[in-house]
């Protein structure tokens, strides 16, 4: 599912830029250029929301234009993919080694969890070190 939300873009100098998006306080993000900073919105996007179930709804841009966040910028739309918000569980098919498969449900056993929940939480850690 994708949103599009009202960004404020800013430079100080022309060089740097930033772009706040008001409908997600603290959201910000910055780039030495206008396209670095607009193609990592998507990531501070994601920062932001990270803990979240669902996204705010997208303000219309006359109520964004008023705020005091606006005062000097300019007025942009980003378009944002929401769909890691999707926590809804999908069955996959995977193939595990037999002796690996026993110590992972003995490991899920032991810490009172699903083979399911355990391996999702094993690939999240291992996500988080990268």
């Amino acid at each position: 599912m994708k949103r599009r939300y009202p960004a404020i873009l800013h430079t100080d100098d022309g060089i740097g830029y930033g772009v706040t998006i008001p409908d997600l306080p603290g959201c910000f993000t910055t780039g030495e250029t206008l396209d670095e900073a607009l193609a990592s919105v998507q990531e501070a996007v994601e920062a932001c929301l990270f803990d979240a179930d669902e996204a705010p709804q997208a303000s219309p841009a006359t109520k964004v234009l008023g705020t005091a966040e606006a005062e000097g910028g300019v007025l942009a739309f980003v378009e944002v993919d929401l769909s890691f918000l999707d926590g809804e569980p999908i069955r996959v098919n995977i193939s595990v080694p037999r002796n690996r498969l026993e110590r992972i449900d003995a490991a899920a056993k032991e810490m009172g969890m699903t083979r399911s929940g355990f391996l999702v939480q094993a690939a999240e850690q291992l996500i988080e070190r990268r």
